[in-house]
This record gives C-alpha cells, sequence and structure tokens, in this order.
C-alpha cells in the first residue's frame, strides 16, 4: 500500500469488516489497492478510521461499506432487550410463526427462544379490518402501564406491529408519539428506539411483518450507536459520502441505515455476493 493524500472526486472504496479482518480495496484511476487490518473487536469503527488514515483517505472520497455488526448481534443473540406491543389476541405471533420450521417432523423439535420473550410482549385493544378501516379505537391511556412497566425491565427498544396497520397506520403513530413522550419525560434520558411495521415492512402476512420489525427494534440502537460513531468521526475528517451495503445488494445512507437496521443484517455476505457477481460477468461467464 502506497497511496497518500488521495482527494479526488473519483476515488470510490469499500470497507468489509468481517470477525477476523477488516479489509479496504481502494479505487482510483482505473487502479485498485488493497489493505486489510485486524479487526478491532471492541470498537469496530476503530480498525475502519485507522485504515482511512493509513490509505490518506481526504475530502472527496465515496466510501461503500459492508458490515456483520447487525448480523452477529442477531447470531449472537447480543442486541437490544426489546419490547413488542401488539393487537390484542396477537402477542404470540412470534412463537407461532410458520408452518416451514426446522425439525419439521421432530415429535418433540428444538426452537430457538423469540427475540422477545412473552414477559415483554404487550397487547393493546384496538382493531383495524382489511380494508383500513377502524373497527376499535386505540384508547392511548392504556399505553401508560405497558410503558412504565417495560422502562422497570429495561427495555432499550420496541417493536409496534398491529393488524392491518400497513394500510392504516395512524394507531402505531399514536403510539410512537406516547412513547415519545415518556421519553421526554423520563429523568435518566434513556433513548427508547422504536420501530413501527408500517414504516419498516409496510405489507400483509402478519408474522413476517412483524418478526421483521422486531428484527429491526432488537439491533437499531447497536447499529445507531456505530454509524453515529463512524459518521460523526468521518465527519471531522470532511467525509460525508458513506453508504452501507444492503441484505439486497444495493445501498443505503446513514440515516437510513439508522431508521432500518434490519436491511443490514446480510450486508457484508450480500457485498461477497455481488463482488463474485461482477467478477465472473467480466470473466465472460453468462450462467451464474
Amino acid at each position: 500500500m502506497n497511496e497518500r493524500d488521495i482527494s479526488s472526486p473519483r476515488l470510490l472504496l469499500g470497507v468489509d469488516i468481517g470477525g477476523t479482518f477488516t479489509d479496504f480495496a481502494l479505487l482510483k484511476d482505473g487502479q485498485i489497492v488493497t489493505y486489510k487490518l485486524p479487526t478491532t473487536a471492541q470498537d469496530q469503527a476503530l480498525a475502519f478510521l485507522t485504515g482511512l488514515r493509513d490509505l490518506g483517505i481526504g475530502r472527496g472520497a465515496r466510501i461503500f461499506h459492508g458490515s456483520t455488526v447487525a448480523t452477529n448481534a442477531l447470531l449472537e443473540r447480543k442486541g437490544a432487550v426489546t419490547a413488542l406491543i401488539t393487537t390484542k389476541g396477537f402477542r404470540d405471533v412470534l412463537e407461532i410463526g410458520r408452518q416451514n420450521r426446522p425439525q419439521l417432523y421432530a415429535l418433540v423439535g428444538r426452537r430457538l427462544p423469540p427475540l422477545v420473550p412473552a414477559r415483554l410482549r404487550y397487547e393493546v385493544d384496538e382493531r383495524i379490518d382489511a380494508q383500513g378501516n377502524i373497527l376499535r379505537s386505540l384508547a392511548p391511556a392504556e399505553l401508560d402501564a405497558m410503558i412504565t412497566d417495560m422502562l422497570a425491565q429495561g427495555v432499550e427498544a420496541i417493536a409496534v406491529c398491529l393488524l392491518f396497520s400497513f394500510l392504516r397506520p395512524e394507531h402505531e403513530r399514536v403510539i410512537r408519539n406516547v412513547i415519545e413522550r415518556y421519553r421526554r419525560d423520563d429523568e435518566s434520558h434513556r433513548t427508547l428506539h422504536v420501530s413501527l411495521s408500517s414504516d419498516i415492512l409496510p405489507e400483509y402476512r402478519e408474522y413476517e411483518r412483524t418478526s421483521t420489525t422486531v428484527i429491526n427494534a432488537y439491533v437499531a440502537p447497536l447499529m445507531a450507536r456505530y454509524l453515529a460513531h463512524l459518521g460523526d468521526a468521518l465527519a471531522g475528517q470532511g467525509i460525508g459520502d458513506l453508504f452501507m451495503m444492503q441484505s439486497s445488494g444495493g445501498v443505503m445512507g446513514i440515516e437510513a441505515a439508522r431508521l432500518h437496521p434490519a436491511r443490514l443484517v446480510l450486508s457484508g455476505p450480500a457485498a461477497g455476493v455481488r463482488a463474485a457477481y461482477h467478477v465472473a460477468r467480466l470473466s465472460g461467464f453468462s450462467q451464474i
């Protein structure tokens, strides 16, 4: 590695943080420079920023980052203490799941416990029908005891998933507003991350929408801290163009990543697949 003081607007940098190494691939004027550092497990942003300094990355750089922060948090069950608020009668959607499950024919199957335990799953007495009509209005007052109990149990993130909210999200938004009020009034000034299913996955099928919203809430605090630390450090160096790899293989900005961290669960692996596809096409393979 011998590039220094690079500030060309044509500079593109890819950064992938794995469990062992943090890898850098720098493209400038058609030339590729690769660089590798040991991953700093206690603070993954540290190796990232050290690599930028070693490579001499400056203003005008565009950085594309594949991350396993959300991946590892989910696999290792090291996400936030998360609660779920859902429509009355649907608190066990996470437990019931779908028919396609591990060990389908085992008499005594083994399943991982859901990310939200039963004691942190709360029901509200509201109902919206399949056409988006309000059958039973939400009473905000019933949320007071729930939120007080959540705070007492150390909840850091809340997933809100109400029946048919993708057609009419106003009840979910009322819940978010009430939580925001509690957050402002809380003397400890703790941060409560709220994920609404009508924002995260606004489509039908309760299990998929609920589980995705729960995953989003579960990794949100960790990703918010990581992205804030990384974003502030890059801004201090005059670098504002940071894009996160999504599980889909596309990219998203830091603010979108903060709001939708569930889209980063396969960020690092997706970057590898996209790279393999690109190399295969360049090598003349059409059946990939």
